[in-house]
């Protein structure tokens, strides 16, 4: 294992004896290898925190003078317990093997596989969705009975010449749904190449999340279906996380009072903070001449002379002071909502400390 673990680029320190508790000491602790059958010798040296005791523990131990198992040991018992408590010699015990220490393994993941072997070759693309459909049925049984839900499916579709084509299948939203999935697989089907024949599907998820039942009453707000299947389509062609949506943030600075997440692994927020409307485009303030606190009658922007027909405003926006942003060094804002009799409807701003107007958004 160590010479593996070399092999990796990767520092391992391992170590073998005849307890648990030996073993994690001499790993942990120590700085040599270990064999098994004098752990005992190896162990007395180390310090007492090796024995997988609490900080306030081995503290208490240390300034007592006891800091290498040895000098624990040497003491008797009834002082041990009676000052440190029973947990103490109970760590003791289990290093040196005088006390059992259960050990209860981690069992194996669910596996979370089906597969089917056809008497015949089939190669209609009716046949692989019927035989994709049973196989999905059976999959989202093993689901529900372990609570969770596929995050991404594969499809492999094993041919007569010993060929595999396989269908990648990146779900929006953790499902077990086996009539909801099926229509998922259409596309990535239709792509395959069934040469003479296949033999054998088989389908897996191999990437599940937890997807617990929920409790339905009459208030219950029902997730829209058609949008994270939509969302699946598209994204398993240009992938999921180019899909993104917009969140609120906590910040009353245009810039940062929202933020992009991808579609996929984010909920949408159905309310926002209650502003005042914001531009649908905003891009980096763009000076415009105009002079005074009042929104300018005629300005140039963009190569185009605009004439103001209607403003409304100002709303005042002061920057956040704990947070350094380069952008407003300019300080407090003055935006107006200027509707130009050209037909186009800009946001602006007025700067009081260094007088000045600028162009930040544009309304649809």
């Amino acid at each position: 294992m160590r010479h593996r673990l070399k092999r990796a680029g990767l520092d391992g320190r391992i170590a073998a004896a005849d307890t648990r508790g030996a073993a994690w000491a001499l790993s942990h602790y120590g700085g040599k290898a270990h064999k098994l059958g004098n752990q005992d010798e190896d162990i007395t040296s180390l310090p007492v925190a090796a024995l997988r005791l609490n900080t306030k523990v081995d503290t208490a131990l240390q300034r007592l003078g006891l800091r290498k198992i040895s000098d624990l040991a040497a003491l008797p018992r009834k002082t041990i317990a009676r000052r440190f408590g029973p947990e103490v010699l109970l760590r003791l015990d289990q290093a040196i093997g005088e006390k059992n220490e259960n050990i209860s393994p981690l069992k194996d993941a669910p596996h979370y596989g089906v597969r089917m072997t056809l008497p015949d070759p089939i190669g209609l693309h009716t046949d692989v969705m019927a035989g994709t459909e049973r196989l999905l049925i059976r999959l989202c049984d093993k689901l529900k009975t372990q609570y969770m839900g596929a995050r991404m499916l594969q499809l492999s579709l094993r041919r007569v010449d010993q060929g595999t084509q396989q269908v990648e299948l990146r779900l929006a939203v953790p499902m077990r749904d086996a009539a909801r999935m099926l229509p998922l697989f259409e596309r990535g089907v239709s792509e395959v190449d069934a040469g003479y024949g296949i033999d054998q599907i088989r389908l897996e998820a191999i990437q599940v999340e937890p997807l617990p039942h929920e409790q339905i009453t009459y208030n219950t707000t029902a997730r829209p279906e058609g949008l994270d299947d939509l969302i699946t389509r598209i994204g398993n062609r240009i992938g999921l996380d180019n899909i993104q949506r917009f969140l609120p943030a906590d910040s009353h600075i245009p810039e940062r009072s929202f933020q992009i997440a991808s579609a996929a692994y984010s909920d949408p927020e159905e309310i926002w903070p209650g502003t005042r409307p914001r531009p649908l485009r905003i891009f980096t303030p763009e000076s415009i001449a105009g002079g005074g606190p009042q929104p300018p009658v005629q300005f140039r922007w963009r190569r185009m002379s605009l004439t103001t027909g209607r403003a409304t405003g100002p709303e005042r926006i002061a920057p956040e002071w704990w947070l350094s942003d380069d952008t407003w060094h300019t300080g407090i804002r003055d935006y107006w909502h200027i509707e130009t009799r050209e037909g186009r409807r800009l946001w602006l701003f007025y700067t009081p400390q260094k007088p000045g107007w600028f162009v930040h958004g544009e309304f649809a």
